[in-house]
């Protein structure tokens, strides 16, 4: 290993800037004549527009649907059979159906001065029934939030096994229903665009807090009619994306016109209420999922039938489709289940489209597959982690192909479990709890476990044409180098992990490495940074382009120490030879500006390599982990304090173990907010309730405990230094892991909740519905059946 390569906890590149306040976002970003936009929003879910009233003095100001002569609907397409297309006006043409759907753009000097234009804006409208219910949308007679979309189903996924005969004979049978609340993705940057017609080069520049910018230059030009060459996308510093940022947006497409037509930059920058409101939707599901089990706990088949809550319009590129098909193809988990059935619906409702948000699905499937081996457990008597044990795809399986044909390539998940169980101490938090409530509060364990599937290709089963991930790299004449990707930084230290790659491969100082990111004009094509595939696939291209780098140097370097090649190395800013070694510096300068001390026979393509990577299988790699918490509930208020908090993680060969633990740290206390705070409610007309950060509530510090993570390394076999992904897997576990610990510590009474976020509330009424019946309370589960409580 070089000294800062793969495996070096190297200090992260990029942080100086950033702890120096010198990071450059797009509110920081200023061009000459640069105006600010601000959108009309419709004030209603559903309704037929019949016409938008503009005074006649801001008729230069405001533009509509009228205007975008030209401009297509985006549109998100799927391969998946039944795929019913949504089109999405960047503006409302006819029909609205979401709050806070685009209308007019308006246009003024300042952001303050568009929205006072904005707000006299009046809009006619006929409202119509709005569709706010995943399950009623879907009964005969619903009103259809698209024409196209018939019954409001987007489309159906699933897995059909033999359920009826292992039915029959299973001595175990647990039912749940089980349900997660919708979110709001909350990076601290909100969305932002600058887009800017270049008269010069007759092209269109966007500049975007995006994922993607690549895939985004593809949208733009689709919709805009515009041919990609007159189409730059540069993404600066990103304030976190999530998923949030890996989407093509109506006020992209609307800027990115009015720039063209107006011929000076335009400016939006998102405030927090649009993206509560209106953009950051994510994660509402709802599972029906029946287990059958021997009396031991083993598995013998799973039932499900699944819903999604898709809200208004599958998001370019595919939203929609991606997350239904995520949870029938992953809800068993890690788990050897011979039997399965699942059907999984995404349904089109007046809600705000629900976009990717970090694990996309994979949180919600782990909520519900790791509730159902609690209740399993509890129905048999055994303690949780013994019936995950039992089920657990075992080391010498691997490579496995399980029941929807997902292939875990390889790992040890139950020692991954062994290392939580030791580390939470299972015993003495058993023995913790026969002493009776602490401090009058209860305390209880949890446990969840998942495999995650990372750094697939351009499609999840790897039946298309994938895209080989690229990478630049150039030897500069003083001996530095210059690395250009397509992907882009979203807070995951790409700006150093890149740079110990090329460290390693190169033998190059990561100090005289510069990594470039984000650019459209100056990388190549990349399908972003989405699916944790940032170290696998750019990481790979890096590697790819570095060491055909290191052997073109060789050569030169052996050529300049008058040896062969076979004696010579590549490492420490140098190559060595049998009696002395001559630097990369003098190698660059000799090529650049003193070509005639290298032999004739130096490769024409010199110091500039574009390496391409794809994994060997594209179908992805399957990384392993064990959450375990404990907590503390407090049944006179419904208080949840995290008391300890546990993730054992396989991530294969971490290039940066101090930035794994950055990454794990951060999804763990998105997790802790899916389990415990945070929530978008709606009324019965599609209005959202939690505008404001007063309302949606987040977790901050004191709620986050202090998270101990132990790291086990199993290659993959099918990567770069057998890398697998690790950029969303914080944020699976932490909702299964904390309702389960809360349930253990409510257990004595009756009460097992089935919905996240448990709220103080929630618990209150589920103890409360227990002290009124004779029965247990499970809300939103079963066997007795709960109305959907109130956050």
């Amino acid at each position: 290993m070089a000294k800062n390569g793969v495996g070096a906890r190297a200090k992260r590149k990029e942080d100086e800037r950033f702890l120096l306040g010198q990071g450059q976002y797009i509110g920081d970003l200023r061009f000459p004549r640069m105006r600010d936009v601000a959108f009309v929003r419709s004030p209603v879910a559903h309704a037929r527009l019949k016409g938008v009233v503009i005074p006649d003095h801001l008729r230069e100001s405001v533009f509509t649907a009228r205007d975008l002569a030209g401009v297509r609907p985006i549109k998100a397409v799927s391969p998946l059979p039944g795929f019913q297309i949504s089109e999405q006006p960047p503006l409302v043409t006819d029909k609205i159906r979401q709050v806070g759907e685009l209308v007019a753009i308006c246009v003024a000097d300042t952001r303050a001065q568009a929205e006072d234009i904005a707000a006299q804006v009046l809009l006619d409208y006929e409202e119509l029934p709005a569709v706010v219910d995943m399950h009623e949308a879907r009964e005969p007679g619903s009103a259809l939030v698209h024409d196209t979309v018939k019954g409001n189903v987007y489309v159906s996924v699933g897995f059909d096994g033999d359920i009826d005969t292992v039915a029959a004979v299973a001595p175990v049978k647990v039912t749940r229903e089980l349900r997660t609340a919708r979110q709001v993705m909350s990076p601290i940057e909100c969305r932002g665009f600058i887009a800017q017609w270049d008269a010069r080069l007759g092209q269109l520049i966007v500049h975007g807090a995006t994922q993607f910018p690549h895939v985004v230059r593809t949208g733009l030009a689709d919709v805009l009619g515009v041919p990609e060459i007159q189409i730059r996308v540069v993404s600066p510093d990103v304030g976190g994306g999530f998923g949030y940022k890996a989407i093509l947006a109506g006020e992209e497409v609307c800027l990115s016109w009015l720039a063209m037509r107006v011929g000076y930059p335009v400016r939006w920058l998102e405030d927090r209420r649009e993206m509560l409101v209106a953009n950051a939707n994510c994660r509402e599901h709802f599972y029906a999922i029946t287990a059958y089990a021997d009396k031991a706990g083993k598995i013998l088949a799973i039932d499900a039938e699944a819903a999604v809550d898709t809200g208004a319009y599958s998001a370019y590129p595919f939203t929609a489709a991606i997350e239904a098909s995520q949870v029938s193809a992953i809800l068993p988990g890690p788990y050897d289940i011979p039997v399965y059935r699942c059907n999984t619906a995404a349904v089109a409702t007046n809600k705000a489209p629900q976009l990717p948000y970090r694990g996309v699905a994979r949180p919600g499937v782990c909520f519900a597959m790791e509730l159902m081996i609690d209740a399993i457990a509890r129905e048999i008597g055994r303690e949780p982690h013994e019936v995950r044990a039992a089920n657990l795809v075992r080391p010498e399986q691997m490579p496995y192909d399980n029941v929807t044909d997902k292939h875990f390539d390889s790992g040890d998940y139950p020692q991954l479990l062994r290392m939580a169980i030791d580390a939470i101490d299972v015993n003495g938090v058993r023995a913790r709890q026969q002493r009776g409530p602490e401090n009058g509060r209860l305390i209880g364990l949890g446990m969840a476990f998942f495999s995650e599937q990372t750094g697939h290709g351009t499609t999840a089963d790897g039946k298309r044409r994938v895209l080989y991930e690229q990478c630049f790299a150039r030897l500069t004449p003083d001996g530095r180098l210059e690395v250009r990707a397509g992907i882009q930084s979203i807070g995951q230290g790409l700006e150093t992990t890149l740079a110990q790659v090329a460290s390693e491969c190169l033998g190059i100082d990561i100090e005289d490495v510069q990594v470039k990111l984000g650019d459209t004009e100056l990388s190549p094509y990349s399908s972003g940074a989405w699916g944790s595939r940032g170290m696998i696939w750019a990481g790979g291209a890096t590697a790819r382009a570095c060491k055909e780098l290191a052997a073109r140097v060789a050569h030169m370097g052996a050529a300049l120490l008058q040896t062969d090649i076979e004696s010579v190395t590549v490492r420490d800013n140098a190559v060595y030879g049998p009696n002395g070694n001559v630097s990369l510096r003098d190698i660059a300068r000799a090529y650049y500006l003193a070509p005639n001390e290298l032999p004739g026979d130096t490769d024409p393509h010199g110091l500039e390599v574009t390496g391409g990577f794809s994994p060997t299988r594209v179908t992805g790699m399957h990384s392993g982990s064990a959450h375990a918490c404990i907590v503390a509930v407090d049944p006179e208020t419904g208080g949840v304090e995290i008391l300890d908090y546990v993730v054992a993680e396989d991530a294969g060969t971490l290039v940066n173990p101090m930035i794994v633990e950055g990454q794990i740290w951060g999804g763990a206390a998105q997790g802790i907010g899916s389990a415990l705070f945070e929530e978008m409610p709606f009324d019965r007309q599609g209005q959202p309730l939690a505008s404001t950060l007063a309302d949606y509530l987040l977790p901050g510090c004191p709620e986050v405990p202090n998270i101990r993570i132990f790291h086990m390394e199993t290659p993959s076999p099918y990567t770069e230094f057998g890398i697998k992904g690790v950029g969303e897997g914080g944020a699976i576990g932490p909702g299964a892991a904390v309702a389960n610990a809360i349930n253990d510590a409510l257990k004595a009474y009756g009460v097992e909740i089935c919905e996240i976020p448990i709220t103080p509330r929630r618990i209150l009424q589920a103890m409360q519905s227990v002290a009124m019946s004779k029965g247990p309370a499970m809300t939103g589960g079963e066997p007795a059946r709960m109305p959907r409580t109130t956050p």
